[in-house]
């Protein structure tokens, strides 16, 4: 499976700005790009899909930018990849459904249809606090050890 560059960086940001969430502050772009080292053209693209999925909402005005329109407990990894993914979660194309429509009928219900489904609900176990909660975890893993 494969993820694109806009859905791992769309998960990515939504994880940055969960982690800030409990502050209540918006997060601009600008800091998300920084800290994450994307680049804001790129992120502005991502948070318009964001926004159209009404996942994120955006705050105008000197303390303006983006906040989560729901919990990160509310949100999974299903939905902001579903937002931004234009093709992961689309029916697959038929293949020799003219020629041979049982071949067909038994790759759709026993392959592509277990596949998506399978897919779409392992996305769906995973919300975003978790993710937050992994992330920090890993960073204190990922911390050198320093010997004198």
């Amino acid at each position: 499976m494969r993820i694109s560059a806009k859905g791992r960086y769309a998960l990515a940001a939504v994880i940055s700005m969960a982690q800030q969430h409990p502050t209540g502050e918006s997060v601009t772009l600008i800091s998300i790009s920084e800290r994450l080292g994307i680049s804001k053209i790129y992120l502005e693209q991502v948070f318009a899909l964001l926004k159209r999925a009404e996942l994120v909402t955006s705050v105008k005005g000197a303390q303006g930018g983006y906040q989560l329109a729901r919990p990160p407990r509310m949100m999974t990894a299903f939905d902001v990849l579903s937002a931004v993914e234009t093709t992961l979660f689309d029916k697959t194309e038929d293949t020799v459904l003219e020629k041979s429509p049982e071949i067909e009928a038994a790759m759709r219900f026993d392959v592509f249809d277990l596949l998506d489904g399978a897919v779409a609900g392992a996305l769906q176990k995973v919300n975003i606090e978790q993710l937050v909660l992994s992330s920090e975890r890993r960073k204190g893993a990922n911390a050198g050890m320093f010997y004198i």
